[in-house]
């Protein structure tokens, strides 16, 4: 009975230990993780915004028909900084882009509709990402915003 009870007041003291070394161990790679996060650097969500200035004037409508002009300031979201390099590089080939695609657009009702501006400003970013893309950026941007858009009839 000695022996027995001298047992398990053995293991109960392994056990006891075994719970020490596991919790200090638990501890130690608990603060390791929280020092790793501290010293690692936080990726921001950055959004830029880039002004294509000066605003966009262009002749809009069926050919042949009364003269009606657009008028569109247009700034393109990023959402890194360094997308406004490549933006600036090529902001010549950007502005013809969006030149002719103003000039295409002919349905004068579709272009003041709201599903029409949004039409609209899709396409400015599918192409602006394509002109980014053909010159090998390896950048792009996230959206078109009309900070400003008339249509004059």
């Amino acid at each position: 009975m000695n022996n027995a009870k001298h047992m398990t007041i053995n293991g109960l003291f392994y056990l006891r230990l075994l719970l020490v070394i596991c919790s200090i161990s638990l501890w130690q790679s608990v603060a390791s993780a929280d020092e790793a996060e501290e010293s690692a650097p936080e990726e921001k969500s950055v959004t830029d915004y880039i002004e294509m200035k000066p605003a966009f004037v262009t002749h809009v409508g069926k050919p042949g028909n009364k003269i009606n002009y657009l008028k569109a300031a247009v700034t393109l979201r990023a959402s890194s900084e360094s997308v406004r390099p490549a933006v600036e590089a090529h902001t010549p080939r950007l502005r013809h882009e969006l030149v002719m695609l103003f000039g295409e657009q002919t349905d004068l009702d579709t272009l003041s509709s709201m599903e029409g501006q949004q039409a609209l400003r899709e396409e400015a970013t599918r192409r602006i990402n394509g002109v980014l893309e053909e010159q090998q950026t390896g950048e792009q941007i996230t959206g078109v915003l009309f900070t400003e858009f008339v249509v004059q009839r």
